[in-house]
């Protein structure tokens, strides 16, 4: 593995309405997925690469609904003063944001993706992320999903929905990697003065 530039990572919704795991599904897989982005976000800093928080508004019922504590970024990965937050109201942090501009401002090729949940905003902006032409990775052990009703009524637990979507990313969209895999590529890049 080899980054082009230093590349940004972009924590997507890592906010604190997505605990309410019975609204979203009943139940969740990897509870250890913002401890593995707070790593990962402790190694950016160090580095001084590219960070970027994406903060979903969501409409109500959401617990991700502007004004509630729902709403608010975990203080497990809360954003320093001067690491930029986007906001979205759809899946795709590409959508009707700057994120795009600013990524190509900052001469960004490359983006590290962490976050939840994996089927819906980490998947989203992967795809787009791919169509872009963004060298893209994601973090299989800092994203996350809950379980999900198929249409038929059918219940599919978490951790399936997890590893069937990161495997429909591989190789199409993104390059999907465990922490233990990238952390070293990280550790020894070096960022182009």
């Amino acid at each position: 593995m080899k980054f082009n530039n230093p590349p940004a990572l972009i924590l997507i919704d890592i906010q604190k309405g997505l605990e309410e795991v019975d609204y979203y599904g009943g139940g969740r897989n990897n509870p250890e997925a913002e401890q593995q982005a707070a790593s990962l976000l402790a190694i950016w800093r160090r580095k001084k690469y590219p960070i970027y928080h994406i903060k979903h508004l969501g409409k109500p019922p959401s617990p991700l609904t502007p004004g509630t504590v729902g709403n608010e970024i975990k203080d497990i990965v809360k954003p320093l003063s001067d690491e930029p937050i986007v906001e979205k109201d759809t899946n795709s942090a590409f959508m009707g944001t700057p994120l795009h501009q600013m990524l190509q401002d900052s001469g960004v090729t490359d983006l590290v993706l962490v976050g939840l949940t994996t089927p819906h905003c980490v998947s989203s902006t992967a795809r787009m992320a791919g169509n872009l032409g963004y060298k893209t990775y994601v973090v299989a052990d800092a994203t996350a999903a809950f379980d999900t009703l198929g249409p038929d009524g059918a219940r599919y637990e978490a951790d399936l929905v997890h590893r069937v979507c990161l495997a429909s990313l591989h190789r199409e969209f993104a390059t999907v990697i465990e922490s233990d895999i990238l952390i070293p590529n990280v550790l020894n890049s070096t960022k182009k003065e």
